[in-house]
């Protein structure tokens, strides 16, 4: 059986200062039922002068290993992009962002129904249906100005919309259809329209904005199709989206994980790279988020905020990494 670690004994343990870690805690234990075993840990948080002390002593740190018996796994990063859009449709060019459709039923399984005169259906429809046939009662949140963007505001999850007046409007995952997700990247690999180790972000983007007669059909290789809901208005202009926890994402500190493998709301240490300098990246992080493309035990998916600069280095990140799951003395891992 696997040993725990010292949390103290992590590698580059004390190049993490924690910064805004105690903002994602906190965040977390204003739930009105925060998950196992954080309504007795939220007792205890201490200020954050004390939390390196704390989890030191309150913790062990328990190695994850993949399927392969591999501890080597794979650190990427998503973001929260900033589009431009309208109310109302004022552009031929301009494509809906959906809010969920009335006729879709989620079952238990994870499948997605359509429903008809009140009883399933058959699968819900793919990418290229909804975007080639459309829906029969759509409801449109926004429009927005550029197909490729809105693209990857699904793969993403959640985001802003700057209106012609300057207003933003924050939107953010509400269900999709059912189909799974496919990689786009993989796609263009296989097409041999870009090398595997040229893969990234940019990349697909001047890839799609270069070939337009292709764009569509590549884009509707990826099946899985995101419905939205605009979020308040009233949440804090520096907070992230709300992730399948239901907190706001904190930069840097919230991860979305598996959670056959990873129980939601735990502490994990990240030993990674830096994707734009090489340079170490090693961190406390909090699963407090999942995701369609994001299986297995040592895969995370880090949160690195809003706007260009935070696209442009999750885009980029593509990390081997280890990974520890911290839990309270006494407890041992799921798996």
């Amino acid at each position: 059986m696997r040993a725990p670690l010292r949390v103290d004994a992590l590698p580059g343990w004390n190049d993490d200062e924690l910064e805004d870690l105690q903002e994602a805690l906190a965040r977390q234990c204003a739930l009105a039922r925060a998950p196992p075993p954080w309504p007795e840990l939220c007792r205890q948080l201490p200020a954050p002068e004390d939390l390196a002390r704390w989890l030191a002593q309150r913790f062990d740190a328990w190695p994850l290993v993949g399927a392969d018996g591999k501890r080597e796994g794979l650190l990427t990063g998503y973001y929260e992009p900033i589009l431009h859009g309208t109310r109302t449709r004022v552009s031929g060019s301009q494509v809906p962002l959906l809010a969920r459709p009335d006729d879709l039923l989620a079952l238990p399984d994870g499948s997605r129904q359509r429903l008809r005169d009140g009883r399933p259906a058959g699968p819900y429809p793919s990418r290229a249906s909804i975007e080639n046939d459309g829906l029969r009662r759509p409801k449109t949140l926004l429009w927005l100005d550029d197909p490729i963007e809105a693209f990857f505001l699904q793969v993403q999850g959640s985001g802003r919309v700057r209106l012609p007046d300057g207003t933003i409007v924050r939107v953010g995952f509400a269900d999709h259809n059912g189909h799974p997700y496919r990689a786009i990247g993989r796609v263009l690999i296989e097409r041999g329209a870009l090398a595997p180790g040229a893969v990234d972000a940019a990349a697909i983007r001047a890839w799609l904005r270069a070939n337009p007669s292709q764009a569509r059909a590549v884009m509707h290789a990826n099946p899985r199709y995101i419905f939205f809901r605009e979020l308040p208005s009233t949440m804090a202009p520096d907070a992230g989206p709300p992730g399948a926890l239901g907190v706001a994402l904190t930069p840097m500190r919230s991860v979305a994980t598996d959670p056959a493998f990873v129980p939601p709301g735990a502490l994990l240490f990240v030993d990674g790279t830096h994707p734009d300098t090489g340079a170490p990246l090693r961190r406390v992080v909090v699963s407090q988020d999942r995701g369609a493309a994001i299986v297995g035990a040592v895969r995370a998916d880090l949160f690195w905020g809003s706007g260009d600069e935070a696209g442009r280095l999750a885009g980029l990140a593509r990390q081997p990494m280890r990974m520890w799951l911290l839990l309270p003395k006494g407890e041992t891992p799921p798996h």
